[in-house]
């Protein structure tokens, strides 16, 4: 359907027209005066500044949702400078142009095309939803019962706009109430909100407050017991000795008893000490150079007496591939330790197996322990990582704990970087991982280069077939930056790596299977460029007369039962500046 727009009247008419059939099409008042006003107002633009045109209206699409569309058409010189009205920057009512920045935020869908030989504006709204689906038939009656219609004189459609503007007004009185209630309101919320989190704030510093107590308390209650079940432990073993007389039999038991007991709340203390430093934030990360090898070759001699019966293996697999770490291998060494322990502990028969496999991409270490143990039932999995948290059963009751071991070493795992999870089938046994980035993010470039080996360290080779005293003797000397360690287990892989590594100290044990130590001194005496070595002989042997004899001159010893920190810094620091 066309409308021509020539005169004044043809401008009243598009408009009356466009707001009738918005009506028949099922559009509310509303959207039917945005219409109108739309139409009104591009066809003005094209009697005044255009001298006439055309209005085309179109009903688009065959489905929902369908659309009016309007084109108002003209032939006249063009709108100078489209794209500056478009944009908002001409804002001027009496030139070309003027009412279109206000149609097109009425309606969906605006389009205008301009140019020397005339401009074409297209207005579209969308029907209603619930409006129905207008077939041919429908929009043939629509158009037929449109065109039947009289028009209305100027005189009725002034009055009829001014209605339309009053009860535009009108709503718009009624939305501005609407908004001033609902900024009370929201100036209500605000306060209640800004009230709730000064609450919320005040609440958060009692709780941190109350953590910081607990844990000071923790860590001083826990300083407090050390000394007294020290003391305890090491009277019933003076007492188990017989320092003081010979025990019987059932005096031994009690003592022996009374001396688990100690041992055990003294690991409650233990990890109720690690769990207040964790939660103080107070728990320093000491990362040193370390190879997966070592760290097992310690846990298995660790390890070793809580295997209890035969009927269960601990089995590490090899782990001479794996690139060396940059991390705490105390704490690392702590929840291996932790998870073994308890796999030990909920495994009867069969075997845990420890092994470890590098992810390059991510640079992580993953720890995996695996048993052959009861398993742990899906909904206790997550529990087991709770504090003071332990699952029922026949082996719990038998197997003392403190419920703490998971939780800390959860805790110690994300302080390195890392994390503890597990999967398990109850009576089929249970998998638990660790994993770790082999470098700990904490560090600096300059940290990181500094725990490389270089020149700058002195080189210290421990050759030992005591695991547990290479494990002692690496934890003292990963508290300084002074010294590298590197181990042996027998002397022959000692000797070999004397001249691999050219170590600047050597730190030798005289009692080994196959090569001994005395054999091994035979042989660098031998050689002119191992002659000079510089050696520290640490050994449990009463040395004799006899046996000192057996010894370079120039070698210091350290009795194995003397060992200490303080002794080994200052038997190393006499051996490097030697000549």
């Amino acid at each position: 359907m066309t409308v021509p727009v020539e005169t004044e009247l043809d401008v009243v008419a598009a408009r009356q027209r466009t707001r009738r059939l918005a009506e028949l099409l099922g559009f509310d008042r509303q959207d039917s005066t945005r219409l109108a006003t739309a139409v009104s107002e591009i066809a003005r633009n094209a009697h005044m500044y255009a001298k006439g045109g055309r209005a085309e209206f179109v009903l688009q699409g065959s489905q929902a949702p369908q659309q009016l569309l309007i084109r108002i058409i003209d032939e006249g010189p063009g709108i100078a400078d489209l794209d500056a009205v478009l944009e908002g920057r001409r804002r001027a009512s009496d030139g070309p142009g003027a009412g279109i920045i206000g149609a097109k935020r009425l309606l969906h869908h605006f389009r205008i095309s301009s140019t020397a030989q005339g401009s074409t504006v297209e207005l579209g709204h969308r029907l209603p939803d619930r409006a129905p689906l207008v077939t041919p038939d429908m929009l043939q009656a629509i158009v037929a019962k449109l065109l039947s219609t009289r028009e209305e004189d100027p005189m009725t459609v002034l009055r009829q706009q001014n209605q339309e503007l009053l009860q535009s007004l009108e709503e718009i009185r009624r939305r501005q109430q609407e908004a001033e209630q609902l900024s009370r309101e929201l100036a209500d919320t605000n306060r209640g909100v800004v009230a709730l989190y000064a609450e919320l704030d005040a609440r958060a510093e009692q709780l941190r407050h109350a953590s910081e107590m607990k844990s000071r308390f923790l860590s001083s209650v826990s300083h407090e017991f050390r000394t007294p079940l020290n003391s305890i432990m090491a009277l019933c073993a003076l007492l188990l000795e017989g320092v003081d007389g010979e025990l019987s039999s059932e005096q031994r038991r009690q003592i022996g008893y009374l001396r688990k007991s100690a041992h055990e709340l003294l690991e409650l203390v233990d990890d109720l000490l690690d769990l207040a430093k964790v939660e103080a934030g107070k728990v320093e990360v000491r990362s040193v150079q370390f190879t997966v090898r070592d760290l097992f070759g310690a846990l298995r001699g660790a390890l070793k007496p809580l295997r209890g019966s035969g009927e269960v293996d601990l089995v590490f697999e090899p782990a001479d591939d794996l690139p060396p770490m940059c991390t705490d291998e105390r704490k690392v060494s702590q929840v291996l330790r932790n998870l073994i322990s308890n796999a030990l502990k909920f495994t009867e028969r069969g075997e845990v197996r420890v092994s470890a496999r590098y992810d390059a991409q991510r640079r992580r270490m993953t720890f995996v322990v695996t048993d052959t143990g009861i398993g742990i039932a899906p909904e206790n999995r997550e529990r087991i990582f709770e504090e003071f948290s332990q699952v029922e059963g026949a082996l719990q009751k038998r197997s003392a704990g403190t419920g703490l071991g998971l939780s800390v070493s959860r805790r110690l795992a994300e302080l390195l970087g890392g994390e503890v999870w597990l999967d398990s089938e109850l009576g089929r046994g249970s998998q638990f991982y660790l994993t770790v980035p082999v470098v700990y993010a904490g560090l600096s470039q300059a940290q990181t280069a500094a725990l490389e080996p270089s020149q700058r360290r002195t080189r210290v080779l421990v050759i030992d077939d005591d695991e547990t005293f290479r494990y002692v003797l690496r934890q003292f000397l990963s508290e300084s930056r002074e010294y590298e360690m590197i181990e042996a287990g027998d002397g022959r892989e000692g000797l070999r790596r004397i001249y691999e590594d050219e170590p600047e100290v050597v730190i030798l044990d005289l009692q080994m299977p196959n090569t001994d130590g005395f054999e091994v001194l035979q042989r660098l005496s031998e050689d002119p460029s191992t002659a000079h070595q510089r050696l520290i002989v640490s050994t449990s042997l009463q040395l004799d007369g006899a046996l000192r004899e057996r010894l370079p001159r120039s070698a210091a010893v350290l009795p194995k039962y003397e060992l200490s920190r303080e002794r080994l810094m200052q038997l190393l620091q006499g051996a490097a500046t030697s000549n």
